[in-house]
């Protein structure tokens, strides 16, 4: 197995920044009920919450079935631009005023469990708004962090298996913290502040990865901190080839789980192997395969049983979950080689997650 370099630079990284100062915790808040005897009396019997309902039932069309104006329909079909407005003017109205809409079924969504339009995720959302308003009033970093953020992020990171977790306002948002703080490693050990090239953190990724991972690259590119290497669509041995050939201490591997464009998985088990024998750090992004793939809905790495190989993953709230927001898991136990070491770095340990997440609350 190689040598694992992530650990001891991540403990020097820490250093620096509590030189600097600039540590930072996020203190939850508890948000006060605006009328907890009203509340607790249209809340009813919290048995009646979670009710289930098996094989199809109206809400769940609802989430396909929509309606656009005829007007915006026929700019769509002729590649006309259009931002809707006109279904809003006279010319989306018939004679006698009567609306002109065509109805459409969406086969784009990616509500994959249809909870959107669930009564029992409905009615949590309507409780919530009416127990504690709208809007978390500040940035995480002063008053918008509450206990129902780190209730969310604890839930996360137990169904990923990871010792911590840090939701974003966005899936893309995730990506492109994650990637910029993971290139802010080699800034912080730089003894000039900006690394030379052997200094850099070298990033692999896939060829079809998403967006969000390919911007967030760049930026970290752009900061001079990290050094590209796109390897063919699930190659491994075009990886591999690159992985050998590269001279960079601190490698990264960053590939979506599940490509959404073409439908295929990454292939997690090669993966992991090549982990071992490289000794980089493995991140995903599992936006398509959280809460659809595994057993218990753990995702694309569940579902291959190789949760304890990824080290950071990257997940939305805006598909399968049928929310809105992001989030980064990350791992300890998977960066540290060697159970007789466990005890040695179980301080250090503690100390290499609260930088990753310092670096990711610094991104955002």
């Amino acid at each position: 197995m190689a040598d694992n370099s992530w650990d001891k630079c991540v403990e020097e990284a820490v250093n620096v920044l509590e030189s600097r100062q600039v540590l930072r915790s996020l203190r939850p808040i508890c948000v006060s009920r605006q009328n907890d005897e009203k509340m607790a009396r249209s809340r009813g019997n919290e048995g009646d919450e979670y009710e289930v309902f098996d094989g199809m039932r109206h809400w769940d069309r609802t989430s396909v079935e929509v309606s656009v104006s005829i007007p915006t329909f026929h700019k769509w079909l002729h590649d006309e631009p259009s931002n809707g407005e006109e279904g809003f003017s006279g010319d989306a109205l018939g004679e006698g005023g009567k609306e002109r809409f065509k109805k459409l079924l969406l086969f784009s969504g990616n509500d994959y469990l249809g909870l959107s339009s669930h009564p029992t995720i409905a009615n949590a959302a309507a409780s919530a708004v009416q127990e504690y308003g709208m809007g978390p009033k500040g940035s995480a970093l002063i008053c918008g962090y509450t206990n129902y953020h780190r209730l969310l992020e604890s839930s996360l990171a137990e169904l990923k298996k990871k010792e911590d977790c840090l939701v974003c306002p966005t899936g893309f948002a995730a990506n492109m913290a994650a990637m910029v703080a993971i290139g802010s490693v080699a800034s912080l050990l730089a003894a000039s502040g900006k690394p030379l090239e052997n200094e850099k953190v070298a990033i692999f990724s896939d060829t079809l990865n998403h967006a969000s991972i390919i911007d967030g690259i760049r930026l970290a590119e752009r900061q001079g901190n990290v050094e590209v290497f796109v390897y063919r669509h699930c190659d491994m041995y075009h990886l591999n080839s690159l992985l050998s050939s590269c001279k960079m201490k601190r490698k990264v591997v960053v590939t979506d789980s599940l490509f959404s464009m073409d439908g295929d998985f990454a292939p997690m088990k090669e993966l992991s192997q090549l982990r071992k024998k490289h000794g980089f750090l493995l991140a995903i992004d599992d936006a398509h395969g959280t809460f659809v793939c595994g057993e218990n809905g753990g995702g694309v790495a569940e579902q291959f049983n190789c949760e304890a190989d990824v080290d950071l993953c990257v997940g939305t709230l805006s598909k399968a979950a049928g929310c809105h927001g992001g989030f980064i898991a990350c791992s300890i136990e998977s960066i540290v080689y060697g159970s007789s070491r466990e005890d040695a770095h179980s301080y250090s340990q503690q100390r290499y997650l609260s930088l990753w997440l310092q670096l990711l609350m610094q991104q955002l």
